[in-house]
Parts: C-alpha cells; sequence; structure tokens
C-alpha cells in the first residue's frame, strides 16, 4: 500500500449474528420453496423445522419470541426442554451390583480380609495340597532307593507357603535362599518363624496343580495347553460369578500377566509395558472386578469351524453367562464388529464400541 496504512473495518458480534441469522433464514426459505410442489396433499401439514435461536436485533438483544429450548435475552444458550423424557429402551433386569446374600452371608463390612480370601481360595488350597502330595508320593515310587519320607504338606502349611510368596515380591532378594540368610544385611525374622527352609523348598519343588496322569495327546491339535492349571483356573472362575453379582455397565478387555518362562502360549507384544507374558481376556464391571476370564492359548481351530472370528468367539464365551439381563457391555475395536453386536443384542447385551472401517460387515 502507498502512502499511510489503510484502517481495517471488524464487524460487532452483534452485526455478525444478524448475517449469520439472515443466511440462514434465506436458505430455510428457498429449501420450502423448492419442496413445496412435491409435497401434494401434505402442504397444508405442519412442517418441523429446526430449532433457532431468536434473531438478535441492533442492540445485541433477542426478540421476546423464543422457541422452547432457548433462552431469552442476550445469552443464545440452549437448555433442555420440560417436556418428559423417554424412557431407556433395554431396562436393566439382574440383581443389584454387590454381593450375593446367599452364598456369602457371613460376610458383613467388618469381615477381615483374610475372610474374603479364604472365601474364593479355600477349595485352590485344598486342590494344591492333593495334588503337590499326591505328585510327592509318585516321586518316591519312582525312585528305588531315597531318603526316608517326609510328612505330607497340611492346608496351614499350604497357607503359610503362599503368605511367604506373596510377602516375597514386596521385598526382592538375589536368591530365594537370602530370605532366610543370617547376615545382617539380608536377616529378616518373618521368613524364619514362618517356615523352615528347607520345608518351602519341599513344597516348592513338588508344587502341583492337577495329576499327571490327565496328560492329554499334546499332538492333537484341540488338545488343552492349559491343562496343568485347568483346574485351578476354572475354580477361581467358578468363584468370580458364585460370590458377586455384576454391575449394568461391563467391560471386554485384555490383559498381560508378566511371565518369562518358558510355554508355548506366552505372548511378544514390543508395544506394550510388559513385553513377555500371558494375555488374558477379562470380563469386568464398573468398579474393577473380574466376573469372567480366559487365558489366549494360541489359534483355536474350533472356532474356525465355528465360521466365528478368534474375536468373536472370545466374547461369547466370556458373556454366556450374563445373557438376558440387558447388559451394557462397552469394548474397544480389537473386538468390534456388527455380527458380533448383532448376535449379542438377540442374547439381550447391548454393545458400545469403537469400530475399525475395515472390519468385516462395516458399511461404506
Amino acid at each position: 500500500m502507498s502512502g499511510g496504512s489503510q484502517k481495517r473495518r471488524f464487524l460487532s458480534p452483534s452485526r455478525i449474528s444478524e448475517l449469520v441469522w439472515d443466511s440462514e433464514r434465506e436458505e430455510s426459505v428457498a429449501s420450502s420453496e423448492s419442496t413445496s410442489d412435491e409435497e401434494g396433499d401434505f402442504k397444508d401439514e405442519p412442517r418441523v423445522s429446526h430449532l433457532q435461536p431468536d434473531r438478535p436485533t441492533s442492540s445485541g438483544q433477542a426478540s421476546s419470541s423464543a422457541p422452547d429450548g432457548f433462552q431469552t435475552g442476550s445469552g443464545q444458550q440452549w437448555i433442555r426442554p420440560s417436556a418428559p423424557q423417554r424412557s431407556v429402551a433395554h431396562t436393566f433386569t439382574g440383581s443389584p451390583r454387590g454381593k450375593r446374600s446367599s452364598e456369602a452371608s457371613h460376610l458383613d463390612d467388618s469381615s477381615s480380609p483374610l475372610s474374603v480370601f479364604l472365601l474364593y481360595f479355600a477349595e485352590i488350597i485344598t486342590l494344591l495340597v492333593v495334588e503337590t502330595n499326591r505328585y510327592y508320593h509318585d516321586h518316591l515310587d519312582r525312585i528305588d532307593e531315597g531318603p526316608s519320607p517326609l510328612p505330607d504338606v497340611t492346608e496351614a502349611e499350604m497357607l503359610v507357603f503362599l503368605a511367604i510368596t506373596i510377602q516375597m515380591g514386596h521385598c526382592i532378594r538375589d536368591k530365594l535362599t537370602d530370605y532366610w540368610s543370617r547376615a545382617e544385611n539380608y536377616h529378616t525374622n518373618f521368613y524364619s518363624n514362618a517356615m523352615k527352609r528347607d520345608r518351602f523348598f519341599h513344597i516348592l519343588r513338588f508344587l502341583h496343580f492337577t495329576d499327571n496322569k490327565n496328560e492329554p495327546d499334546m499332538t492333537d491339535e484341540n488338545s488343552d495347553r492349559l491343562w496343568k492349571m485347568r483346574h485351578l483356573f476354572d475354580i477361581l472362575n467358578q468363584k468370580f460369578r458364585k460370590f458377586y453379582n455384576p454391575s449394568e455397565h461391563l467391560a471386554v478387555d485384555e490383559v498381560i500377566v508378566k511371565y518369562k518362562g518358558r510355554v508355548i502360549f506366552r505372548q511378544y507384544i514390543p508395544k506394550k509395558h510388559k513385553r513377555f507374558g500371558i494375555k488374558i481376556y477379562k470380563l469386568c464391571d464398573e468398579t474393577g472386578y473380574t466376573y469372567n476370564m480366559t487365558v489366549y492359548l494360541g489359534r483355536d481351530r474350533r472356532r474356525t469351524a465355528q465360521h466365528l472370528t478368534a474375536t468373536h468367539a472370545t466374547v461369547s464365551e466370556l458373556t454366556e453367562n450374563i445373557q438376558g439381563r440387558c447388559h451394557k457391555l462397552y469394548m474397544d475395536n480389537y473386538f468390534s464388529s456388527p455380527d458380533l453386536f448383532d448376535d449379542l443384542a438377540t442374547k439381550k447385551i447391548y454393545c458400545c464400541g469403537t469400530v475399525r472401517p475395515n472390519r468385516k460387515g462395516m458399511p461404506q
């Protein structure tokens, strides 16, 4: 520009509102005129138009003829009309969230954490005692000459063994023997007072979860890869469902349990914080309570024969005990698909989740 700078002109907020309102009004009039000839016998019926805020005057004030849902005055904030709202389409019919009084009637707010723990793990402790002693006696039968048999493990000893194992996770040492070391920098009275070192190592050596005679034929493609811990896993799932009523809102997701041992279904996911571990699919309610879970054991050809995707079969397996109660299920795009949502809707389980555009069955 030559000479002095040219003065810029700015529109006031009230003038901008007037221009926007005029343009919307012209568009609505033009659209109504273009469709008036196509309405036929219905041209005398009242039209339903979009709610519009009142046209502001030059002073910035709205006119008095404001439609329902808009505040009059200088503000143009939309408010909910006073008309009665629609009821929920699918009312939840399950039991209220919380413990089942018939199954856990002896528990109350004053119950200790140990009482709750034993409610879920008492049967598991019995299983560990039976199978550990069985495996020890099988070991004695295999050897011709050896040391004199040690007494069988009792349930009290197994409970102490589990307590020591849990405590070890809060006090990391280089070796297991360091927990019973009398060195000044290692010595802790808890471990030696709870159980002798040799007894702990005896239980650890023969710890077992099932009878080895139940080993399946691993050459069979349908064999259970979790057979070593199948009984323990089924007991946990049974207890989760037995003592608690889940809430209306549930979620399905995957978790990685850190594990660096040698097992065929161990997963390596570099993007996860725990890169090596065992993948578990879980069904949880809004409080985080695990209601059901299943371990990912690799490709399952039985699901392929049923014409179901792996994620579809997994979610169907996790939700088989909550059908018919109008639960609301949430998931991410790893699980969600139109076929899964339609299938669960027939079982009165209504889903919500993010989606992948290239998922089979998604509309263009």
